[in-house]
């Protein structure tokens, strides 16, 4: 039996920044269908909508996503958001230069979408300023002192608040994750970065020690399917 009791320090073959070709193209697709067929994407959606409640429809707003990967949720945000009539600025983060240049490519018919690559540890980030930051599967690729060193920055940066999409580490995710990966035949790097993430992931105790930790006051914390836990901040 596989063992959640902490999270694991293994590493994702995706977090080797330098990696390009094919098989990483395949991966941040499948990782893109799969956050759409299993409403993953409907989890960040929410969160925006829930921290955009008191800001008026006619003023703009910048979103930043971290970790964006082929861009797939900045396109389903601004989709939503032309519909609404609100203007949005959308940067989408990503330390990895073939990911943001696969992700400009799929995004050629959104003007409102920018892509940076930068890494989220560098001054030049430190530096910037936004209204609400996205970080959907991101957290958990980060050892609990940059995890923090993250948030806290985030905390300072973001005007409005955070949206987090992460996943809930369970035995049952683990092993419902490998009979879907079988069916849906995802590729052999999904498979394995997708189990990893899995058991990199958090439970609700930690999430709350965490905010606890930060001095998180303004937040709510729910479960959603698929095993992911929705963490929204509001810095307002």
């Amino acid at each position: 039996m596989i063992n959640t009791s902490q999270r694991t320090s293994a590493p994702e073959i995706m977090d080797d920044f330098q990696m390009e070709g094919d098989t990483l193209r395949q991966t941040l697709d499948e990782i893109a269908g799969i956050n759409q067929l299993l409403g993953g994407n409907r989890i960040t959606v929410q969160g925006v909508r829930q921290l955009l409640q008191s800001i008026p429809v006619d003023k703009t707003v910048s979103i930043v996503d971290l970790g964006c990967g082929n861009g797939d949720m900045l396109r389903t945000l601004a989709l939503k958001c032309r519909k609404e009539g609100r203007s949005v600025k959308f940067i989408g983060v990503d330390a990895n230069r073939f990911t943001i240049a696969h992700a400009i490519t799929l995004s050629a018919d959104y003007p409102e979408i920018i892509y940076h690559c930068t890494d989220i540890f560098s001054a030049e980030f430190a530096a910037s300023k936004y209204d609400i930051v996205l970080c959907t599967l991101t957290l958990h690729h980060f050892a609990e002192a940059a995890l923090k060193s993250l948030l806290q920055l985030l905390l300072r940066n973001a005007r409005i608040g955070i949206v987090i999409n992460d996943l809930h580490r369970s035995r049952i995710a683990y092993y419902l994750f490998c009979l879907f990966s079988f069916v849906w035949g995802l590729g052999p790097m999904a498979k394995e970065d997708g189990r990893i993430s899995i058991l990199r992931g958090f439970k609700r105790k930690e999430l709350i020690a965490l905010a606890k930790t930060l001095n998180i006051v303004q937040y709510t914390l729910r479960w959603k399917w698929a095993y992911r836990y929705q963490w929204i901040i509001s810095n307002l």
